[in-house]
């Protein structure tokens, strides 16, 4: 009995125990930096469990937890640490700061890493940027910032796309990168730039986890959230300026044309139509100056409200631009408005709910540009001997012939100019993650995209000069309504375990559902009541169209994808690092047998630095050695390649009568597949004296195979020649882009009142065509009138590379043209005061058979400068971006023989000895204007993209009022421009592929001045 109670002692001694170190008690502390200040949001998780809570505004936390557990504090730029409770109820820590770039946590596609663990070529612009760049449109803020990364201007109109390219041009159709905005496929364009909290760019096989759509490269999107225990902030962000063309082109006076005109009659061998020279005529008309407005308008207001509590996080915010051109006045303008809804909620420990909503509207309106009907072209070459206006104060009509029969008033043509584009869309994204248990996590995302646009074109009776080819004797207005649709499903479950302290697996695999759908209509009507823009409707137009003309039009389309993709991360010790991706996609843009693709890639990645022999180095912080391979498609083609449809025309005999009918369109292909990049990439990534200094190198080989090209002769009886038939689409190229990418950046902290931060990169490139099948190449662009392809796609040069005639020098005397190869075969036999071409084949004639490589649109080399410095509450920022060794067409001269021209003709050939590079002007017969290296010019430049001043007003002043921070700041966009190129913009181009660089008289992108307000209250 006595060793019976003894042994129920000791069981309930035993249970009392195991049950008083298993309760759990309440604790209670707070999260300090090195300073001693509060760091609100510390997250503070119980070890080996998934509960957690984070610290309050002022640091302060509360949980419940074993009293013999352990507690984990982290914070972003701070590094973990881990606190034994021992049975206390007060535990007060002061976490100390880690080098806060290598903690950053980088969006890399259906996840996340620490910037530290990513294997990838990964870039990332952050909202701080932003906030300095203070760009209209957010791809703007890649440009410079980014190695790799090249932003082209195709018009600096108001609201006009920008072309971005990642890695140079591979291939010769869309070469635009891959957009995902929150998770779902959106556009750059149409987001408000202050709503954009960081965009990463992936470059290299870190890609392959979007497969199919992702060869051009990938840029990801994160748009702002509010923080969790987080007061409610107002910000209002707002600036107006006005705005400057940066540059106009020097053009002769009204003097001096008339005095070069006299002269080219007079070699031309006709009567001078200046035959008396006074200085009546003085300096005349300066279109550029007509037509270019002075102090244009810019103003941008953006409202958000956001905060959060411990449970869920929320932002709201609008925007509103108008922005006017600075060529056409009330004619060209830009107006935006946003709004955007974000909402971040747990609704319980397991589950989290995420959304976010965008609204986008905008009004556009524009100018013909580029070619030969833009006001710019018609402003550069209209004669300055013509006035404006004629007596009567009417548009001055232009004479024809010599003149030619294109170029009219451009103030005229400004008036008579309606262009009208309106746009909505809704778009965002729904998101749940559920933690099925522990380590497992199952997420889930619908995106969704909805758009209408409608667009309106006017063209009234006018009559802009006899013979004009733009004279309009009957009325017209064009209309069109376009539907646009787009929603993706993405499901995928992550699996995250750490064994044994050293091992760290992160698996994750699931699928997406994409489908993108719409119709178009568009239809003309005649004969616009009172020939007026107010009565501009088909509702109300009442003529009948031209004979054989149709005035309607419409189209739909339907394509779909669906994909599986997996991806398994290993990380041992945090110093190895392993990831391989693997994704299938299906699409309905290809062929029954070739319909499913396949993306696999590996990653890896060694932290040199964190090795034992490596030691405590003093220099070197962070050490990181990385390479990456893979396999990426790009689907960007037209719908329907691989099937016959009937879209061509044709005209049939029925009963003795000619009947319009519809035949077969593009001839289809059955084997159309996708294009394949294969990118190689090794990196390197290294921190230097105490994280002060920054630098990332790569080396990347991208190959793309495969290449979808258009237009293939494969039949002469198919009909590829018929009207609206085509030849079909078919896989026959290969592109090779091979390159280094250099980025240093600098910062450091001086003192308390003054710090500073210094970027450079720079990004080396050389491109070149390695294979095509069923043609020797392929043309693109236009120059001139009439004249050939001036670009081509070709084995063993760039692709767009310009082929021309190659110049040697100006002809000084008679003997000299007849000691040379005639010229007569490309036009005209030469005569003192030419051009004299080099006979590249050597067949003792030049003709077209001796044009050869003649320049390269793509630059050698790109860079960017920055500069930001913070003194007290003032702070200084400049970006600057330089492009090197890329050349460009000058294309915006016109070849009339009375159009005015620019002054460097001035230094042209006169006689014998005046002149070996610009030659005499003449009415005659010549091949002066024949496409040569002659017009083909170094657009090398360096421009000062932003500069901006900026005086933040000390908090203690303000805090009483409610308000915890205000900003002014003066800035300027687009400061200045330092290049040898004669055009308006020596960095703007088309986007084409083949034909880009060519310089139809881009409309110049405007300078800005800016004087703004950031407050937050």
């Amino acid at each position: 009995m006595k060793l019976t109670k003894v042994l129920i002692f000791c069981f309930l001694s035993v249970l009392f125990s195991v049950y008083g170190q298993a309760q759990d008690v309440s604790i209670k502390g707070k999260v300090i930096d090195e300073s001693g200040l509060p760091i609100p949001g510390a997250s503070v998780l119980i070890k080996g469990t998934t509960k957690a809570t984070s610290s309050d505004m002022d640091g302060n936390f509360q949980i419940k937890a074993d009293s013999n557990g352990t507690l984990v504090f982290s914070f972003v730029g701070y590094g973990t640490l881990q606190e034994a409770i021992k049975g206390r109820t007060t535990i007060n820590v002061n976490l100390k700061p880690e080098s806060q770039a290598l903690q950053e946590v980088v969006v890399i596609g259906y996840g996340s890493q620490k910037k530290k663990e990513i294997t990838g070529a990964v870039s990332v612009v952050d909202s701080k940027a932003l906030d300095i760049l203070k760009p209209i449109r957010i791809e703007q803020a890649l440009q410079g910032t980014v190695s790799g990364v090249n932003v082209t201007t195709t018009s600096g109109s108001p609201g006009a796309a920008l072309d971005i390219r990642i890695r140079g041009i591979a291939t010769n159709g869309d070469a635009s990168p891959l957009v995902i905005i929150d998770g779902y496929i959106g556009e750059l364009g149409l987001l408000n730039p202050n709503d954009v909290e960081s965009m990463t760019v992936l470059k290299d096989a870190q890609a392959a986890i979007y497969g199919s759509a992702a060869a051009n490269g990938v840029i990801l999107v994160t748009t702002r959230t509010g923080k969790k225990n987080s007061k409610g902030k107002l910000s209002f962000n707002t600036y107006t300026g006005f705005q400057e063309t940066a540059k106009t082109l020097s053009t002769l006076n009204a003097t001096q044309y008339a005095a070069l005109l006299n002269e080219s009659y007079a070699n031309g061998g006709k009567a001078l139509p200046y035959p008396i020279l006074n200085s009546n005529l003085g300096t005349g008309t300066d279109w550029q100056k007509e037509v270019f407005g002075a102090s244009v308008p810019i103003i941008s207001h953006d409202l958000t409200f956001s905060g959060g509590s411990e449970k869920i996080s929320y932002s709201v915010s609008g925007s509103h631009l108008d922005q006017e051109g600075i060529v056409g006045g009330d004619k060209s303008g830009f107006l935006r408005n946003t709004a955007r809804v974000s909402l971040n909620a747990d609704v319980s420990e397991k589950l989290k709910l995420k959304s976010n909503v965008i609204y986008t509207y905008f009004n556009r309106r524009t100018l013909l540009e580029n070619g030969n009907a833009s006001v710019l072209l018609n402003a550069v070459n209209a004669p300055s001997v013509i006035a404006p206006y004629d007596t009567n104060g009417n548009h001055t009509l232009f004479p024809g012939g010599s003149l030619g029969n294109e170029m009219i008033n451009p103030l005229a043509q400004i008036e008579n100019t309606y262009n009208n584009y309106n746009f909505k869309q809704i778009s965002g994204n729904f998101g749940l993650d559920y933690k099925l248990f522990k380590d497992f996590v199952i997420s889930s995302n619908l995106g969704f995209k909805s758009a209408n646009s409608e667009s309106k074109s006017f063209f009234p009776v006018v009559e802009y000069g006899s013979g004009k080819v733009f004279n309009t004797p009957r009325s017209t207005v064009n209309q069109s309504a376009v539907n646009d649709n787009s929603y993706s499903f993405d499901l995928f479950g992550t699996y995250t375990k750490t064994i044994a302290d050293d091992h760290k697996i992160t698996a994750m695999v699931g699928n997406t559902v994409y489908k993108e759908y719409g119709n178009g209509l568009g239809a003309t009507g005649y004969d616009v009541p009172n020939n007026s823009w107010d009565f501009a409707d088909i509702a109300l137009t009442k003529g009948a169209p031209p004979v054989g003309v149709n005035p309607a039009s419409s189209y739909i389309y339907d394509e779909r994808r669906l994909s599986y993709f997996t991806r398994v991360q290993y990380d041992y010790k945090g110093k190895y690092l392993l990831s391989g991706m693997y994704r299938r996609d299906a699409s309905t843009k290809f062929g029954p047998s070739n319909k499913v693709g396949y993306f696999p890639s590996v990653t890896a990645g060694w932290l040199i630095s964190d090795e034992g022999f490596f030691g405590e180095s003093k220099i070197i912080n962070f050490l990181k050695l990385r390479g990456s391979y893979g396999i990426v498609g790009n689907d960007r083609i037209p719908n329907n390649g691989y099937i016959s449809q009937l879209s061509g025309e044709a005209t049939y005999l029925f009963d003795g009568a000619l009947v319009n009918g519809v035949a077969t369109g593009q001839i289809p292909n059955e084997k159309l597949k996708w294009e394949q990049a294969e990118k190689i990439d090794v990196g390197l990534d290294v921190n230097l004296l105490d994280n002060k200094i920054n630098i990332v190198a790569d080396y990347f080989i991208d190959t793309r195979k495969d290449l979808l090209v258009p237009g293939i002769p494969v039949s002469g009886t198919l009909g590829g020649a018929a009207p609206g038939a085509s030849n079909p689409t078919i896989n026959a190229g290969e592109v090779r882009n091979e390159g280094f990418e250099f980025a240093i950046n600098y910062k450091n902290k001086f003192s308390e009142n003054f710090s500073m931060s210094l970027g450079y990169n720079v990004t080396l490139l050389k491109n070149n065509v390695t294979y095509i099948n069923g043609t020797d190449f392929l043309a693109g662009g236009v120059f001139g009138i009439g004249q050939q392809a001036p670009s081509r796609m070709e084995v063993g040069h760039s692709i767009g590379y310009f082929y021309g005639l190659k110049t040697d020098g100006i002809f000084q005397n008679q003997a000299e043209v007849d000691a040379h190869p005639s010229q007569l075969a490309i036009g005209a036999n030469a005569s003192p005061g030419d051009l004299r071409y080099v006979d590249v084949n050597g067949d003792g004639e030049i003709g077209f058979d001796d044009r050869t490589d003649i320049g390269d649109p793509i630059p050698e080399a790109t860079m960017g400068f920055n500069v930001q410095l913070n003194y007290k509450g003032f702070d200084f920022s400049m970006y600057s971006f330089a492009s090197v060794g890329n050349d460009m067409v000058r294309n915006y001269e016109s070849i009339s023989d009375d159009a005015n021209r620019l002054t460097y003709v001035l230094d042209r050939w006169t006689g014998e000895g005046t002149s070996n590079t610009v030659p005499k002007v003449s009415t005659g017969g010549n091949t002066n204007r024949v496409f040569s290296d002659y017009f083909v010019e170094d657009a090398s430049y360096f421009r000062i993209q932003s500069a901006q001043l900026g005086y933040s007003i000390n908090p203690n002043f303000i805090q009483k009022s409610g308000i915890s921070k205000v900003r002014l700041y003066a800035g300027v966009n687009n400061l200045y421009t330092f290049t040898k190129y004669k055009g308006y913009d020596p960095g703007a181009s088309n986007g084409a592929p083949i034909g880009g660089g060519i310089d139809d008289g881009f409309y110049p992108i405007p300078r800005t001045y800016l004087l703004g307000l950031n407050i937050n209250f």
